[in-house]
């Protein structure tokens, strides 16, 4: 009498799950750079198409975050910006464990020497001493030599009668260097007296997100405070202040648009309006060369 084997063959049904389980082609290899996924709406947009927008989302409108070289490409007009002090560099005064290493994969990252890049351009033809702060290095803390770069714009811009456009992004002061990061709030704050007291206009673009100490010295002490759309602006973050008070914060709280409406800015301006803004701002607020017969 035959035989029959009624177990089910082991390798059969490995070779079946695997068929049910593996894909018959390999999945696309999409690299990283291709997409990035919008924090507003979480849709995935191609770098290429968010770069032709102005780094502006196309669906929800969401403002993602510029560089200091990208803010200085954008505001100015081609070929005008002339950098001022990039030779000064943060050391590390106090010995702060891993604060050099820092130091080091920041400035490999964002190819500049300091978090703050500053100098002299023209914007739609008005000449003007520009700032702009970068997130990627050290995630926009104000150190000595931010605080220094900004206090020696201020004073040159004084010295040669330029109006200045600063782009705030800031984390708050930059707690390694301890005391000596805390004292750029007071000197910052008057290099910028100086400047107005000798006329002269101070705009102050606060970007997402401008908090801590440079909040609270120049980023608010512009005589034109814009900002743009979405804009986390505060001293301290909104956790920190709900722990304190043990108190629910209004939706939005700290955002642009909620600062805007309770009389802490003058306006939220879109990235593609920015630049014909600030044109337009200086342009109303440019000084007037004297005549031979000293009438303006």
């Amino acid at each position: 009498m035959p035989k029959f084997n009624f177990k089910k063959s082991r390798n059969r049904l490995e070779g079946l799950v695997n068929q049910l389980t593996q894909p018959s082609q390999p999945a696309p290899n999409v690299p990283d750079s291709l997409c990035v996924p919008c924090p507003g709406c979480e849709v995935m947009l191609f770098t290429s198409e968010l770069a032709e927008n102005l780094n502006v989302c196309p669906q929800c409108g969401h403002h993602f975050r510029l560089s200091a070289p990208q803010r200085i490409q954008l505001i100015c007009d081609a070929g005008s910006f002339t950098p001022w002090d990039e030779g000064l560099a943060s050391k590390d005064p106090l010995q702060f464990p891993g604060y050099a290493a820092k130091l080091r994969h920041s400035r490999l990252k964002t190819g500049g020497t300091e978090e703050v890049l500053c100098g002299a351009g023209s914007i739609a033809g008005t000449a003007c001493a520009v700032f702009a702060m970068d997130q990627d290095f050290m995630m926009g803390s104000m150190g000595s030599v931010v605080g220094e770069k900004i206090t020696r714009l201020f004073e040159r811009a004084t010295r040669e009668r330029l109006p200045v456009v600063g782009f705030t992004l800031s984390g708050g002061a930059r707690m390694q260097e301890g005391i000596l990061s805390l004292m750029q709030m007071a000197k910052t704050s008057g290099a910028v007296k100086y400047h107005s007291e000798a006329g002269l206009l101070y705009i102050t673009v606060l970007t997402d997100p401008t908090t801590g100490g440079v909040t609270a010295s120049f980023g608010m002490e512009g005589d034109i405070l814009l900002a743009e759309p979405g804009a986390l602006i505060g001293f301290a973050g909104p956790r920190v202040i709900e722990q304190t008070m043990r108190q629910k914060l209004p939706k939005g709280f700290q955002k642009a648009e909620f600062l805007l409406e309770k009389g802490f800015l003058d306006a939220v301006i879109p990235r593609k309006r920015l630049k014909a803004t600030l044109a337009h701002i200086l342009r109303l607020h440019r000084e007037e060369e004297p005549h031979a017969d000293g009438s303006v």
